[in-house]
């Protein structure tokens, strides 16, 4: 008797198994179904003329010839072709001189690396209006849209002080100096290493600005709701004012105030 319950409980065991993987391959044939369906709803719509989503919301990495830098767009859906949106960006920019070094600390918690000659920490803030153009596209499910994406607006220059940590062997010990004011060969100190991200913000100078951009938008989900999409594009930059990013003792120090940079970045986003 005993066998016998325990052959009918592996069974029974055994049936709401395959029960489970039924109605789990059940599921998700009815969600691939669900989503092929909408996803030729959409293209019939656009067939037709109507704009199947109304906004987007997308999330970008980016990488420039002079930096990198995260940004968010929102997007209003004009029509089939032409969609208005509004852009922002926080970048950090370096000057093509700038090299880092490693420094002299052995304390764990330090920066034990530089960059010499480097005079000031260059970060920006953008926000500003555009319109992207649908250029080209694959009308099925698996569908890439390319599209030409131009902008502009303000850019917010944000200049910080670059600061290093030296060891002064005169019995003065451990000082910090921003590296244009001080570092002269010959002296009786070292360079421990860079002070660090937090170091300079009191001293911070506002640039203001002007900004324009231009790039190519390749979407690879152009019919679903989620967005996955890489832009390659150019962007110029004018300030009311000359920035200073390296400071080299002896020789000149070049400050600028327009600044041309090529970048690409991948994003990611949603349409609703």
């Amino acid at each position: 008797m005993k066998k016998i319950t325990v052959s009918a409980l592996a069974v029974l065991i055994a049936l709401h198994s395959i029960a489970q993987d039924t109605r789990s391959k059940q599921t998700k044939k009815s969600d691939k179904s669900e989503k092929r369906e909408r996803m030729n709803t959409i293209i019939k719509q656009e067939e037709e003329g109507d704009v199947s989503f109304r906004k987007h919301s997308i999330f970008g990495f980016k990488i420039a010839t002079d930096g990198y830098g995260i940004a968010y767009e929102i997007g209003k859906f004009r029509d089939l072709r032409r969609t208005s949106v509004w852009q922002f960006e926080l970048n950090e920019k370096f000057h093509p001189k700038e090299e880092k070094v490693g420094g002299n600390s052995v304390d764990f918690f330090n920066n034990a690396a530089y960059k010499p000659a480097k005079a000031n920490n260059f970060y920006q803030l953008k926000g500003g209006y555009g319109e992207q153009f649908l250029i080209g596209g694959k009308a099925n499910k698996n569908g890439i849209a390319v599209s030409a994406v131009l902008g502009a607006g303000l850019s917010i220059g944000l200049v910080k002080p670059y600061y290093v940590d030296v060891d002064d062997k005169a019995g003065l010990g451990r000082m910090r100096y921003k590296f244009s004011d001080t570092v002269p060969t010959g002296t009786t100190y070292q360079i421990l290493g860079a002070s660090g991200f937090t170091v300079g913000w009191n001293e911070l100078k506002v640039k203001p600005g002007i900004y324009a951009k231009t790039a190519l938008r390749f979407d690879y989900n152009r019919f679903n709701d989620f967005i996955t999409a890489v832009e390659a594009g150019i962007n110029s930059e004018f300030y009311s004012s000359k920035i200073l990013q390296m400071s080299w003792k002896g020789k000149s120090n070049i400050e600028q105030n327009y600044f041309f940079n090529a970048y690409i970045a991948i994003e990611f986003g949603k349409r609703k």
